[in-house]
């Protein structure tokens, strides 16, 4: 009877470690370096788990033309069938993301999803204005190009993938079924697991491999905090959110030297921005632009120009904020975002200024310069010279308009050497 309970309990356990193991990846929104980076270590570890496949759930808008290519390249070279699956209901795979799907080893669409629009949109229309028309050419025929490519490989229609890039055309899911896009169309992630039992695909090299997913085991790889945070400060709005608080905080603590907590705010605020923008397509003038923006508010503080310096910063800060990204509609700025930025840092440009001039022209508190405009009362008569007490002190004194006799209030216009110069008050004045 216990060699019996033995047999079956390792029985059972053969079994369950016999059972294949499907890891799941989720990749949505903008595709970027930090999102390369998580697929590249989703394959590379299910890879070392030995894993029957990978899945990348994705919904994307599209992204930089470098990530994508990254993510391209782990797919095809990757030693265990990579699947992805345009999904949930509503989800797209547009520009970089339909280079993905068609490079995968088994390309899944949900219902009511869309696929295509890779027209390359890597410059804006800035650049696009710079760029010569062979340049122009050349990216478009090398993207093209490289998406004809990925799709023979696994046998897919590649003049619909060209037509994609060279004219921007899009299929819904059903369409890309029939035009032999997509390999499979699959309402939820249990339905796709079922249908992909048994299903054979090619990896690099010519090895076929029969997938096999019956009792598998799913292990969702999420990112990790560090990568999230990454990839959030990434976003183009975020990234802009970033700079101004940088250029924010450096220019209060230049205005006000001491008060620390606002350079070391721009300071992290500043090594942020920078890996943010180094991840994302910049426009060089846009960063001048805002940058500058904050020098033209931080000479204001210095230098009286009547507010001319202030606006001057408040419109490069607009349009520097207009043009800071390239690439198309993707990654520009939210201009609400910009609008409430301006008026924001503007009037707190304008607050600060304001309050440090006023600090300047303010009378000094201490020092002889603290007597002046001051009331005495005559102690000696200051016949022109004498003697006056002044909050308890007697100073010597020198009258400019004449006798002034003791017990009279005198006002103190100015100090030489320890010597006032002062004028009589009129008796309707005098304390």
């Amino acid at each position: 009877m216990l060699l019996g309970l033995i047999s079956l309990a390792s029985t059972a356990m053969v079994t369950r470690a016999a059972a294949p193991t499907i890891f799941i990846l989720e990749v949505k929104g903008i595709i970027n370096p930090v999102s390369a980076d998580y697929v590249s270590r989703g394959i590379q570890e299910a890879e070392e788990a030995g894993a029957t496949a990978c899945i990348i759930q994705m919904d994307t808008p599209g992204g930089l033309d470098t990530a994508m290519r990254d993510i391209v390249q782990d797919i095809v070279n990757a030693r265990i069938p990579v699947v992805v699956y345009v999904s949930p209901s509503g989800a797209r795979a547009a520009s970089a993301g339909a280079f993905i799907t068609v490079a995968a080893h088994v390309a899944v669409m949900a219902p009511n999803t869309a696929i295509g629009a890779a027209s390359p949109v890597s410059i804006g229309a800035e650049g696009e204005e710079q760029m010569s028309e062979t340049m122009q050419e050349k990216v478009l025929n090398d993207a093209a190009a490289y998406i004809r490519s990925i799709a023979e490989a696994h046998g897919r229609n590649m003049d619909w993938a060209e037509r994609a890039v060279r004219e921007a055309v899009s299929a819904t899911e059903q369409e890309a079924l029939e035009l032999n896009v997509i390999d499979l169309v699959a309402p939820d992630l249990a339905s796709l697991i079922l249908q992909l039992d048994g299903w054979e695909t090619t990896l690099l090299g010519g090895t076929v491999v029969t997938i096999e997913t019956a009792g598998a085991i799913l292990h969702h790889m999420e990112m990790s905090w560090v990568e999230e945070f990454l990839f959030a400060i990434t976003d183009p709005n975020i990234a802009y959110v970033l700079l101004g608080l940088a250029s924010l905080g450096l220019f209060v603590e230049i205005s006000n030297p001491g008060l620390i907590f606002p350079g070391v705010v721009g300071g992290i605020c500043a090594i942020l921005a920078f890996y943010s923008l180094g991840n994302l397509p910049v426009n060089i003038a846009g960063i001048l632009l805002v940058v500058g923006a904050f020098g033209l508010f931080i000479a204001e503080v210095f230098t009286s120009s009547f507010g001319l310096l202030t606006g001057g910063g408040v419109i490069a800060l607009v349009l520097g904020s207009l043009i800071l990204f390239k690439g198309g509609p993707l990654f520009q700025v939210n201009p609400w975002l910009i609008g409430i930025a301006a008026t924001c840092i503007g009037a707190l440009a304008a607050f600060v200024v304001t309050r440090v001039l006023s600090v300047h022209k303010r009378q000094p508190s201490t020092g002889w310069e603290e007597l002046v405009g001051k009331t005495a009362v005559v102690k000696v008569a200051l016949a022109p010279e004498g003697t006056v007490l002044y909050k308890g002190e007697r100073w010597t004194a020198v009258s400019e308009e004449g006798r002034v006799k003791p017990g009279e209030n005198v006002v103190i216009n100015r100090v030489d050497s320890l010597k006032l110069y002062v004028t009589k008050l009129p008796k309707e004045t005098s304390e």
